[in-house]
């Protein structure tokens, strides 16, 4: 079929904030697989660049870059293992859930810190995975160890239907969801989500961190 050449007017431009409508989420999260993780931790590369505790940890630009997947691996790898790692359409974003039983890989964790971070930081920074272990419940729960969506498609809905699987399983299997949240700004999201705020982790200089236990509803 010959292309038709009636002339079709340009649609007005849009400020591209206004263009971030909400997308439909029926299918915009999945399941994902090992073929998905380098995509995957890009998007959290992305997506963490401001967060407060990581540039703590990693304040020059180069050493942020190069220690963030070892970091994401160390943390949510195990996700992986499980296979209850959820991505948006697009690897717009993650959510690394471990569920009951199956914890971060800490020997990794401490070895990554311990060869990436700053000396005169250690100290805190060993000081706030103790508070974190006193706030982590210790009874079987789902622990989401990062979630996080790039910037560019923030604001669409993706980090609700990132949570929304393992949150109805929590419900229907009657057990507790756990996170901490690294920014105060999104504390108000989590509470949406039944996430109540537990108290405050700080140590030294470090940014506070806050634990949030999600009971089953």
């Amino acid at each position: 079929m010959p292309l038709s050449t009636t002339t079709v007017p340009s649609p007005p431009l849009v400020p591209l904030a206004l263009q971030r409508s909400p997308l439909p989420m029926q299918n915009a999260v999945h399941l994902a697989t090992q073929a998905d993780q380098k995509h995957l931790t890009a998007a959290l590369v992305l997506a963490f660049v401001d967060d407060p505790m990581m540039r703590w940890m990693y304040p020059d630009s180069h050493q942020y870059l190069t220690h963030f997947p070892g970091f994401v691996r160390a943390f949510g790898g195990r996700a992986f293992e499980q296979q209850t790692v959820y991505a948006a359409s697009g690897h717009a974003g993650a959510a690394f859930w471990l569920p009951p039983g199956v914890e971060v890989d800490e020997q990794a964790l401490i070895e990554l810190f311990q060869r990436s971070v700053s000396e005169a930081l250690l100290g805190d920074l060993f000081a706030v995975l103790e508070q974190m272990d006193h706030y982590h419940i210790h009874q079987p729960h789902w622990y989401l160890s990062l979630l996080a969506v790039e910037p560019v498609h923030q604001r669409r809905g993706y980090g609700s239907a990132l949570m929304h699987e393992i949150l109805a399983r929590c419900d229907r299997n009657h057990l507790p969801a756990y996170v901490e949240s690294s920014k105060p700004d999104n504390i108000p999201f989590y509470q949406r989500h039944g996430f109540e705020l537990l108290g405050t982790i700080q140590a030294g200089t470090s940014p506070p961190l806050f634990p949030m236990l999600r009971p089953p509803q």
